[in-house]
């Protein structure tokens, strides 16, 4: 009988601190859920993690307990974008930069939505914008962004001058090696763009977009033994039918031209 009221006693004491550790949680559960700073961080941690859906209701949630975090706001604006929200990201930079006019950061956000819109104008007076602030850290990429901005409306010199500014700055930005690739290929310097194909694999080996770019001016440059060779690379990582096929013309004509070559 004494044994079974010692091990009563030890269920009720664990079942007490049981019960202060659920209270415990709860009360630390509602703090969070009424600190703007932990929501905040939680919806990076969202965004970060590609749930988008989570980081903006989140973010929501940090932004109604105080609406003056201009960062909550850019992230929000971010997270917006991604799900192709662009008139709520606009809403959301606009508002960043409404209590942070010195935030350089929104103004290349913003010019990258307008791009995505086609308007033009607006994106090129937000990078500009961005330009001139001498302290952002990130200018490679907004002149990343005036080179996509001028490609796609073939101003190709200025697309040019723009991406060699972003590449002096960032050496080992693959995406602006790539981008410029694409503007010699249009301006039809092939062997140029074929290095800078190359580069953009080099320090990025995983990319597809960039083998296969690699891949097909070797063939157009007539290296059909080097296109063959990242064709047949590129092949297994390809998950969608439409591009597997692509490539798999190409490896087809491959083995003609190898063979004769």
């Amino acid at each position: 009988m004494r044994g079974n009221k010692i091990s009563f006693l030890i269920i009720i004491c664990l079942l007490l601190i049981l019960t202060g550790c659920a209270s415990s949680q709860s009360q630390s559960k509602n703090k969070q859920e009424k600190d703007p700073n932990y929501q905040y961080n939680l919806g990076l941690f969202y965004l970060n993690n590609n749930n988008i859906d989570e980081a903006i209701k989140c973010l929501n949630r940090s932004l109604s307990l105080n609406a003056n975090n201009y960062l909550a706001w850019n992230a929000l604006g971010l997270a917006q974008s991604m799900k192709i929200n662009f008139e709520a990201s606009i809403q959301a930079f606009s508002r960043a930069l409404a209590l942070n006019p010195k935030f350089t950061e929104a103004h290349n956000n913003l010019g990258m939505i307008y791009a995505e819109l086609k308007q033009y104008d607006k994106a090129e007076a937000e990078y500009r914008q961005a330009l001139l602030d001498p302290g952002y850290a990130y200018k490679s990429s907004v002149y990343y962004n005036f080179a996509r901005l001028y490609f796609v409306q073939e101003r190709l010199e200025e697309a040019y001058d723009h991406v060699q500014k972003a590449i002096q700055i960032q050496m080992r930005n693959a995406m602006a090696h790539h981008l410029r690739g694409l503007i010699l290929e249009k301006m039809g310097d092939l062997e140029e763009a074929e290095n800078a194909f190359a580069q953009a694999v080099k320090i990025v080996p995983e990319d597809q977009g960039f083998l296969f770019s690699l891949a097909k001016i070797q063939f157009d440059n007539g290296r059909y033994r080097q296109s063959k060779e990242n064709f047949e690379k590129l092949l297994p990582r390809l998950t969608n039918q439409a591009d597997r096929d692509q490539v798999k013309d190409y490896l087809e004509q491959l083995k003609k031209l190898v063979k004769e070559d």
